[in-house]
């Protein structure tokens, strides 16, 4: 924290590291309760461990994001609000749609990227209707905290059904999950969400949404993202299968398996993995792009000063 003298006032202005202690801070508190579940086996830390995994990825990006911020509306507050609330927002309106929309096909991620993006559409632009001000740089912002929210009690779901098996409880497979979803995090649903806020207020006129080409041909362009990064497994073994030979059938109790070859594993991981980065790839050039427009916008028409209250309220 430093301090600037302002019409004989000292007024603390936050450095932009605090991301990093965030981070740091977390990270050193998840290892700690690994390494004290596994030393104990006590299954009352389990919850910590599901949280601390799940959300220390979403918070540690929507706190980057903050301190980049343009205007002077986006405070803490509206933030934590917005990653707090959009994310259970969205994560019960996927869960009802989708329940009640979708069914087994070969288009069901696709169906699920569609109803995933809506949702989380849906609860930015009920937050964050009040703002008199909408910048494209802000809109990416709080739209990364509803996406980045989603995926942190999205996370804390798959790492609590991770829990269990047919052995029992696995802690092991747990942490094997938090790990994946956080390295994977920043590459999903905040920065899916965030390209989509960021053309939600830029596209606003007269202080309100407005449902634009560009919006739509945004939202479409977002979930056709979404569908393949979910889809990417099915993908990768359609495509492992249709260019090598050797599996095997093996009979077993639940009818013949297939078993594959060495190659074909190999091959299938790396198709995998290779089309997620393609995929990462695509979203984060589309999110450069807009970063760097709403930076010349803001040189043609610098936002509102940020406000030199402490915690980013006005006086």
């Amino acid at each position: 924290m430093v301090e600037v003298v302002r019409d004989q006032e000292v007024v603390p202005v936050p450095t932009r590291r605090g991301w990093l202690r965030i981070f740091l801070v977390g990270l050193a508190l998840w290892v700690a309760t690994v390494v004290v579940v596994f030393l104990t086996g006590n299954p009352n830390l389990i919850p910590t461990l599901v949280l601390l995994g799940s959300f220390l990825v979403p918070v540690t990006f929507v706190a980057w994001a903050f301190e980049r911020r343009g205007t002077g509306e986006l405070t803490a507050a509206l933030v934590f609000s917005t990653f707090l609330t959009g994310g259970v927002l969205g994560v019960l309106g996927a869960s009802v749609l989708e329940a009640y929309l979708l069914h087994p096909s070969p288009w069901l991620f696709f169906g699920v990227g569609l109803i995933e993006e809506a949702v989380k559409l849906v609860a930015l632009i009920v937050l964050t209707r009040h703002l008199r001000t909408r910048s494209l740089r802000d809109g990416m912002i709080l739209g990364a905290a509803v996406g980045f929210g989603f995926a942190a009690f999205e996370s804390a779901g798959y790492a609590f059904t991770a829990l269990f098996t047919v052995d029992g409880l696995s802690i092991i497979q747990l942490v094997q999950t938090e790990l994946i979803r956080g390295l994977l995090a920043p590459v999903g649903h905040g920065l899916w969400t965030a390209i989509l806020g960021g053309i939600l207020f830029a596209t606003s006129r007269h202080g309100r949404f407005a449902l634009t080409g560009k919006l739509i041909l945004a939202y479409l362009g977002v979930s056709i993202l979404h569908g393949l990064w979910d889809s990417m497994h099915s993908i990768a073994l359609y495509l492992t299968l249709l260019l090598t030979e050797g599996e095997r059938l093996r009979p077993s109790l639940q009818g013949w398996l297939v078993e594959p070859s060495a190659e074909q594993v190999n091959l299938f991981s790396l198709m995998e993995w290779v089309g997620l980065a393609v995929i990462s790839i695509i979203g984060i050039a589309w999110l450069v792009v807009l970063w760097r427009r709403s930076a010349r916008l803001d040189r043609v028409a610098p936002p509102i000063p940020v406000p030199s209250s402490r915690y980013g309220g006005g006086r």
